[in-house]
């Protein structure tokens, strides 16, 4: 599997992004998908994740209640959208493709195989 993400950018705080990530590959519908995030000076964390069949999501604390993830399985796509955007939200945001065929989708980067490049999001207080 093969990721590519886009989307970010710069954007004052209380604004909004969608991120997507594209996968290649015909099996992109059997993967639990996930977003992460990595700040200067820290480790990369877990932002949002969710199951093959997009009916379980889980999200960090940090970000619950303002971001949200979905995928469009006939589109092989991701997509993470951000609203109310904080200055701490700020670093590389990665997606990521998991194990196949679970329920409940993992939230630790070991459990997650695949891996975007990754986009930048920068928010200006």
């Amino acid at each position: 599997v093969q990721l590519v993400e886009s989307g970010g950018g710069l954007v004052q705080a209380g604004g909004s992004l969608r991120l997507s990530c594209a996968a290649s590959g015909r099996t992109f519908t059997w993967y639990a998908m996930g977003w992460f995030r990595q700040a200067p000076g820290k480790e990369r964390e877990f932002v949002a994740v969710i199951n093959w069949t997009g009916g379980n999501t889980y999200y960090a604390d940090s970000v619950k209640g303002r971001f949200t993830i979905s995928r469009d399985n006939g589109k092989n796509t991701v997509y993470l959208q951000m609203n109310s955007l904080k200055p701490e939200d700020t670093a590389v945001y990665y997606c990521a493709a998991g194990n196949k065929f679970q329920t409940v989708p993992g939230r630790s980067n070991d459990e997650y195989n695949y891996w975007g490049q990754g986009t930048q999001v920068t928010v200006s207080s």
